[in-house]
């Protein structure tokens, strides 16, 4: 079987091809325009395996796109691209609405158009998997989880334009009959993530001794997910998952982000005896808050489990743990992914 995964250089996507071929006897295509936050380096134990391909494509080019789909002859799409940054789609919401909501259109329309030239087994064997985010649903107060049918109220710029995303690719499969699937994800963390999100940029700042920035009090909660259980799900929906269905993916991790912040200061000066910079948590700093901010996001995720057995086999603090031996063992890779890219300035403060 082979599967066509977009978004395969980035984070969560390389992740997954990663898993895939070590742990799966599947073929891997990956398609990515490898922008700011892909990244091939993040492949290389699979660059040279028979069953991986790469294509550099953007999604809004749906001629490119049509392209790969007539040399490959795909059995299933993961779609994973898009623009993922809140505070850039902040500065900038035009790239997330072309890539996010025009890049999704495109990949569903050539997927339907590809599809109708199958033979009747394999169109009923073909998938379109539509890999999301929880920040559809808005924000939570101090109780409660979201669940598969919580209304969908997004707050900013990214989080409008996924669930734009995901709107349509609800649509196709109900107008058009493509079979898709759709997951709903907390927030990730592992190796190989961009130094833009929390962890890693905490990790890499607070080793350089530069200032921790917290947003606002640092109030704020996440649920947590560790990346390979994140992959290790994506597959379950995919072989086992029901047409049409949605299924939310959460780590059952809730923390506050000044607690994440504090946890990790606490493992580096653990980890990393002789920094000049002990105790790291001299470094945290609180500022203005991010326009729009969510208080609180938390997944209920007991229809995967219930229904395709799935759970997550990392705890946060496993996770975190082994996410901050990661990057302390590859400052090498952080230091070359972010150059000319990114030098840890504040994003998303336009108003």
């Amino acid at each position: 079987m082979k599967l066509l995964v977009t978004g395969g250089a980035g984070f969560i996507g390389s992740a997954l091809i990663r898993y895939l071929i070590a742990e799966t006897g599947y073929s891997v295509v990956n398609v990515d325009c490898l922008t700011y936050a892909g990244n091939l380096s993040t492949l290389q134990s699979v660059a040279s395996d028979s069953r991986y391909a790469f294509e550099k494509v953007n999604i809004c080019d749906a001629a490119a796109l049509q392209s790969v789909f007539e040399r490959h002859k795909p059995d299933a799409v993961m779609h994973l691209a898009a623009e993922s940054h809140v505070d850039r789609s902040i500065d900038g919401p035009s790239a997330f609405i072309q890539t996010n909501v025009v890049g999704t259109y495109n990949l569903l329309e050539v997927s339907r158009r590809y599809r109708a030239t199958l033979p009747e087994d394999q169109q009923q064997q073909f998938r379109f998997h539509h890999i999301s985010t929880d920040e559809v649903y808005g924000s939570l107060g101090d109780e409660g989880l979201f669940t598969e049918e919580t209304p969908y109220d997004p707050s900013s710029p990214y989080s409008s334009s996924k669930a734009a995303s995901d709107h349509l690719v609800r649509a196709w499969h109900r107008t058009y009959g493509l079979p898709v699937l759709v997951t709903n994800c907390s927030n990730n963390y592992g190796p190989f993530q961009f130094p833009e999100k929390l962890i890693p940029l905490t990790i890499t700042s607070a080793l350089e001794g530069r200032p921790l920035p917290v947003y606002g009090t640092g109030q704020n909660v996440r649920d947590w997910l560790y990346v390979d259980d994140h992959a290790r799900a994506l597959i379950a929906v995919l072989e086992r998952g029901t047409i049409g269905e949605t299924y939310n993916i959460g780590g059952n991790s809730e923390r506050q982000n000044i607690v994440v912040v504090r946890t990790i200061c606490s493992l580096l000066d653990e980890l990393v005896a002789d920094s000049k910079n002990r105790p790291h948590e001299k470094l945290i700093t609180f500022v203005t808050d991010r326009p729009g901010h969510d208080q609180r996001y938390a997944i209920d995720a007991a229809k995967i489990q219930r229904e395709l057995g799935w759970k997550p086999l990392e705890s946060f603090d496993s996770g975190l743990k082994k996410t901050v031996e990661w990057y302390l063992a590859n400052r090498e890779w952080c230091a070359k992914a972010v150059a000319d890219r990114y030098a840890g300035e504040r994003l998303g403060l336009k108003t």
